[in-house]
């Protein structure tokens, strides 16, 4: 078996009513999925060409590590897009793994997510959990008659705004973002409303299984960007599911280690930067995705200049 190396990844795009162009100028491109199972290696390695699902099937914890091997076996546990939001994404809910498993049967997971905001526009706003006060009555009320929004708790955000959803949580983003999501390895959603635009089979509402799994208690605070010096990093987002870090960095080097507990996923947000494992070396352009598995140990990431990287690891 060959052994693990670094793993740049070549992102799937997809594209939605929603969708911008700035992602792929030229292209209406409502999501890159820049770490996902299906994605392939890019070229110029031993693994060129290969999905990462496949490589997790074969390497198993010694691409993933100890940790998500134990919750998900063999399965890549996480999933991180880019999206574009040119209009007012639908209002959506995501159930929990139970739910999951109840309501879409067995082998399914729910669906935590967290959003970073790589750029916002003056004015940007999303939706995310209930106004204070609001019942169960009064959600399955506003759910039906289509009046959901007047219900919903309106935030505005800016640039290096961090926001966390739990599972139950009803939210959608709004134009002139542009946003980092990672969320378990699960695409369960329950649209609940989609601002009056024309249902069609892949734009249906869940309106029943909405209300299955929407919790009227849940309130969102977005986490503003933290201060960050030279050569530091700060963690943004936690739970059982992911490790989200936000690493800054222009004259000072990373030395980092996974200590063979998880992999780790780096997207560049701003900047370049050389990652380097062993004798390995690779550049790393805006938005590009690289996998260190977890085997893989100590590694170090140099910045070219003024640098922004997520990292997340499960």
């Amino acid at each position: 078996m060959v052994e693990l190396s670094l793993l740049q990844l070549i992102p799937e795009y997809r594209d939605y009513v929603w969708g911008g162009n700035r992602l792929r100028p030229g292209h209406l491109t409502a999501e890159a999925w820049v770490i996902f199972e299906n994605d392939r290696v890019a070229p110029g390695g031993p693994f060129a060409g290969r999905t990462l699902a496949e490589l997790a099937a074969e390497y198993g914890q010694a691409l993933l590590g100890w940790q998500p091997f134990q919750q998900t076996g063999q399965r890549f546990p996480q999933l991180v897009k880019l999206l574009d939001c040119a209009q007012w994404l639908s209002l959506q809910v995501h159930p929990n793994d139970e739910q999951a498993v109840r309501l879409e049967g067995p082998g399914q997971f729910g669906k935590t997510e967290a959003w970073h905001v790589l750029k916002a526009i003056e004015g940007a706003t999303l939706i995310a959990g209930l106004k204070p006060g609001a019942t169960g009555d009064a959600l399955e009320q506003a759910i039906r008659s289509g009046t959901i929004v007047e219900l919903s708790q309106v935030s505005h955000v800016r640039q290096g705004d961090t926001v966390f959803i739990r599972p139950g949580t009803l939210h959608a983003l709004g134009p002139g973002l542009l946003i980092y999501e990672i969320q378990q390895t699960s695409n369960i959603t329950y649209r609940v409303f989609d601002w009056n635009r024309p249902l069609t089979a892949g734009r249906a509402l869940h309106i029943d299984k909405s209300l299955a799994v929407a919790d009227p208690s849940a309130t969102v605070t977005p986490y503003p960007l933290p201060a960050l010096a030279d050569g530091s990093r700060a963690v943004v987002a936690q739970c059982p599911y992911f490790t989200l870090e936000l690493l800054a960095a222009e004259n000072v080097s990373f030395e980092l280690d996974t200590q063979a507990e998880s992999f780790h996923a780096l997207t560049v947000i701003e900047g370049q930067a050389r990652v380097t494992s062993c004798a390995e070396e690779l550049t790393l352009e805006p938005y590009d995705s690289l996998i260190i598995p977890a085997s893989c140990g100590a590694y170090r990431i140099h910045p070219q200049g003024p640098l922004r990287m997520l990292k997340a690891s499960a």
